[in-house]
């Protein structure tokens, strides 16, 4: 992992460096032995907080018990190099243009990265073909991301981004939202203790490919042991998600601006079961973890269809339903997001599959260096 300067990580929390530290404790704030970290701040923010959770991991990486990842001190010992910049919440921090500025302080980062990571030894070897970066929030690095595209990216999904920037077939990762509802911890609330059939809470009337949420609510709204509503977070929406999430047999994640949302994954550690009607939806650890067990997953063409989508769920039993429900109540460790982090949650479900990709990883590292040797000579 590389030493970036604070501005790039913990700096945007507010946390600096004391001034009567060694060199390292400049860059970085002392987390070892499970010490407390700077507070990532709440709300809506959370949810694309993939990168603190990432890089609180590799700097405790020392300290037992270690993970799927340890950060070592020389780069030519490394599998990948990961950089520690909060993307994110620079976009959701920093990206308007603050006057009598010309450039926001999220675009003057993104351009400084750029400027850093050209410059290292690191990115020279591999033409940046080995580096690992974070950028969860759909439009967080914005600026950078078609000169950064060799890296690894690790992603919410792939809606805003052209296929040469990042795909599955570029080796890129997908990883979970951070979720907003709390977790059914003890749930014994099975088929016949939740009243309602199929939930939704959140924006109605979505740009895009959510166009789809307004059919479907016009369709659904009077349905019997229906709730489809709109919601915000300034209503207290979290909050309400979650009990009607935790009442609730089957919960709608339905496109909306982007492929995905953290509504699947409130979803999920509700042990409410998603029926997922998004068909650009690429989702974590795929390669890993069979989302059918514990999904129902519905065209967008046949969601739409009069009577379709209530049938299909009507139509589940309820041995089918508490099948699901039990291999909901397996799975939801995979998405917790954690310090220190535990065995296969989400912190460690992202390193395994960023490990899963290091030998293709490796092979465009490689080969990115085939002419490298005799180029230098012209």
């Amino acid at each position: 992992m590389y030493d970036l300067p604070p501005e790039f990580h913990f700096g945007l929390l507010g946390w600096s460096p004391p001034t009567d530290g060694a060199a390292d404790a400049a860059m970085w704030p002392d987390v070892g032995s499970g010490a407390a970290a700077p507070r990532y701040p709440g709300g809506l923010n959370q949810q694309h907080s993939v990168e603190y959770w990432l890089t609180l991991d590799l700097l405790s990486s020392s300290s037992p018990p270690c993970g799927a990842a340890v950060r070592v001190a020389d780069s030519r010992d490394a599998d990948v190099v990961f950089v520690p910049f909060f993307a994110s919440l620079s976009y959701n921090r920093h990206s308007r243009v603050v006057p009598p500025e010309k450039v926001s302080r999220d675009k003057e980062l993104q351009e400084k990265l750029v400027r850093y990571l050209m410059a290292q030894p690191e990115w020279k070897r591999s033409g940046g073909a080995d580096h690992v970066i974070v950028a969860h929030h759909p439009n967080s690095l914005l600026h950078a991301r078609s000169v950064l595209f060799p890296v690894v990216f690790v992603l919410s999904d792939f809606g805003r981004y052209h296929p040469r920037v990042a795909s599955l077939e570029k080796d890129d990762v997908i990883a979970p939202y951070k979720h907003m509802a709390k977790t059914f911890v003890n749930d014994s609330a099975g088929f016949d203790d939740r009243p309602t059939l199929l939930y939704f809470r959140g924006a109605i009337f979505r740009k895009e490919g959510g166009n789809i949420r307004q059919e479907l609510y016009y369709m659904l709204k009077d349905e019997k042991d229906v709730y489809f509503a709109f919601g915000s977070v300034q209503d207290h929406g979290a909050s309400k998600a979650s009990k009607g999430m935790h009442a609730s047999k089957f919960c709608l994640n339905i496109a909306g601006d982007t492929p995905s949302s953290n509504r699947l994954f409130d979803a999920i550690v509700s042990h409410c079961v998603p029926v997922i009607i998004s068909d650009d939806i690429e989702l974590p650890y795929e390669d890993a973890l069979d989302y059918s067990k514990f999904s129902i997953f519905v065209r967008s063409s046949d969601a739409v269809k009069k009577g379709y989508l209530m049938r299909l769920i009507r139509g589940v039993s309820k041995h089918q339903w508490t099948r699901m429900w039990n291999r909901l109540k397996e799975v939801d460790k995979h998405f917790e997001y954690q310090y220190p982090s535990q065995k296969d949650d989400a912190v460690q479900m992202i390193w395994q599959a960023l490990a899963r990709k290091v030998p293709a990883i490796r092979l465009k590292s490689h080969r990115s260096r085939r002419f490298s040797r005799y180029d230098r000579g012209k």
